[in-house]
């Protein structure tokens, strides 16, 4: 794991593979955003440029495979060169990549493994999403598979396997259930979790994305990537030898 130095808080990278590169998704920080919002992806860029010795006004192409919630932390791929990109998008599409979600959420889930199905609907003009019935003209299935890691008193740390991508899928189909993501206020947590900055779109909430597989684009070879927890988790306590 290696460390690049600039204007922000280190990037922690988890992989650095030709034209791949994985890193560990800070929270509070959108993964693209609009010109003069400041996101992961000019954080990467930034990282290319001086790695390379390229100007400050060099135009730098990466490319986008999927994106995480603003909120969220974990492991996130992106592409250096477009045939790289192209064949990563391809992977997402096609659902052959491994996506291991770790949620800590409140109340008691049971059973212990289960999986959840539902019809979600992108609310217009929103960063939200909610659930629907089938026949909803914007509706998409939804469908996650879980296992329970541990009950605390605050709630149950949650292992999840996503099978599908939709906008803030696990948020809405936990919080639907009364399963809220603790610190996800948007969906209804009344737990506050990490930090808390006064402007709410800065603070954290307890999903991650733990573990991220796919193929390497160049090489073809499976590539399994491990990202860990902030320190916001240590407040739950959870115990030592399920987090390592």
């Amino acid at each position: 794991m290696a460390n690049c130095k600039m204007s922000h808080p280190p990037l922690e990278i988890l992989l650095d593979d030709g034209p791949c590169l994985v890193v560990n998704k800070p929270a509070g920080l959108l993964t693209q955003a609009p010109r003069g919002i400041d996101s992961l992806e000019i954080w990467v860029k930034e990282f290319y440029r001086q790695r390379e010795g390229k100007p400050a006004d060099a135009k730098i192409y990466l490319g986008l495979a999927h994106r995480i919630d603003r909120p969220v932390t974990g492991a996130i791929v992106f592409g250096r060169h477009v045939r790289a990109t192209r064949k990563l998008c391809t992977q997402f599409a096609n659902r052959t990549v491994s996506k291991i979600y770790w949620a800590f959420v409140e109340g008691q889930v049971a059973p212990d493994e289960g999986t959840w199905t539902d019809y979600l609907n992108k609310c217009t003009g929103m960063a939200q999403a909610e659930v629907v019935e089938a026949d909803h003209p914007g509706a998409k299935q939804a469908i996650l598979h879980y296992r329970v890691l541990w009950r605390g008193p605050e709630g149950t740390w949650l292992e999840i396997e996503l099978e599908t991508g939709r906008t803030h899928q696990i948020r809405i189909q936990a919080a639907s259930r009364g399963h809220a993501v603790v610190g996800d206020s948007q969906y209804g947590s009344t737990t506050p979790f990490g930090e808390q900055h006064s402007e709410l779109r800065d603070r954290t909430i307890a999903l991650h994305a733990r573990q991220l597989g796919f193929r390497h684009p160049m090489t073809d070879e499976p590539v399994d990537v491990t990202a860990p927890l902030s320190t916001a988790w240590d407040a739950l306590d959870l115990p030592t030898e399920l987090v390592s």
